[in-house]
């Protein structure tokens, strides 16, 4: 069986492990019955544990309960780069290794149910794990008329390092004012008349990162400055975001080409749409 799934931009500024929405970038996984094991890669990540540790691998065998298959990715989805590759991947290999709670899987093996569940549903999602009700997902309104442009550097930062800097406890105010700004970002990302800037902003992750990557603040300021909405990291980084509209994503990334060019940041430019299919099986 084959399965393709988007890449996923999550936290999207204050909607900390709750919000995510789906991009046009991909990863296909094909699951086949086989007399032993074989793995084969393509695209981003290829050669890279090409054997029983690959993670696509790992969780095939987890679904099948056994290793007698063959298994070949193929992704357009940069690892370690806050688009959700993880995700995607355990998504991707669970539902190829036909498993009806590909979901579940994804986010016991990769932590974040907002990234698998925009890859599983696509468009803008919001989710959560819960001891009393388990992993739930709902699809959210997203505008059609939203463009993102995705500035994807080289430098690859884990999640687990992206984490490290985050503190154990926040004020009041700064919990607060996440509460507003993502209330106010998931009625502008439902009509785009309806967005105001403030919405992006966030307290509880984005301040404590910057530190991990010296042009991030700055970058973030340019996406703005030639016309984003709205701009914040995708996931922890190192990739960033600029929410724009249809006539504005080209200019913004120019802008955004030109700033890699004179920081000297290794990396590419992509302006990208909101994923509407999710999870497709052939």
């Amino acid at each position: 069986m084959l399965a393709r799934v988007p890449a996923s931009s999550a936290n999207l500024g204050p909607g900390f492990d709750t919000l995510a929405v789906a991009l046009t970038r991909y990863i296909e996984v094909s699951v086949e019955a086989a007399e032993s094991f074989s793995i084969t890669t393509s695209g981003c990540g290829a050669g890279l544990f090409d054997d029983e540790r690959h993670l696509g691998a790992r969780v095939a065998a987890r679904v099948l309960g056994h290793d007698r298959f063959a298994i070949h990715v193929d992704s357009e989805i940069p690892l370690s780069r806050g688009l959700g590759s993880s995700a995607s991947l355990a998504l991707a290999a669970a539902a190829a290794a036909g498993s009806s709670e590909s979901l579940q899987v994804a986010t016991e093996v990769d932590g974040h149910a907002e990234n698998a569940a925009a890859s599983l549903l696509g468009g803008l999602v919001v989710a959560r794990v819960s001891s009393r009700e388990g992993i739930v997902a709902r699809s959210l309104a997203l505008d059609p008329s939203w463009r993102f442009v995705v500035v994807v550097p080289d430098q690859e930062l884990a999640t687990s390092d992206a984490r490290r800097v985050l503190p154990s406890e926040v004020s009041f105010a700064d919990a607060v004012g996440n509460v507003g700004a993502v209330s106010l970002l998931i009625a502008g990302l439902a009509n785009r008349e309806d967005f105001t800037p403030g919405a992006m902003d966030d307290y509880l992750h984005q301040p404590y990162r910057m530190g991990l990557l010296p042009f991030a603040d700055a970058l973030l300021t340019r996406l703005r400055d030639a016309g984003a909405v709205g701009s914040c990291w995708s996931g922890a980084g190192s990739t960033m975001l600029g929410l724009c509209g249809p006539d504005d994503s080209s200019e913004v990334a120019r802008a955004a080409r030109d700033f890699l060019v004179e920081h000297s940041v290794a990396g590419v430019v992509w302006e990208l749409d909101a994923d509407r299919r999710g999870l497709h099986l052939a």
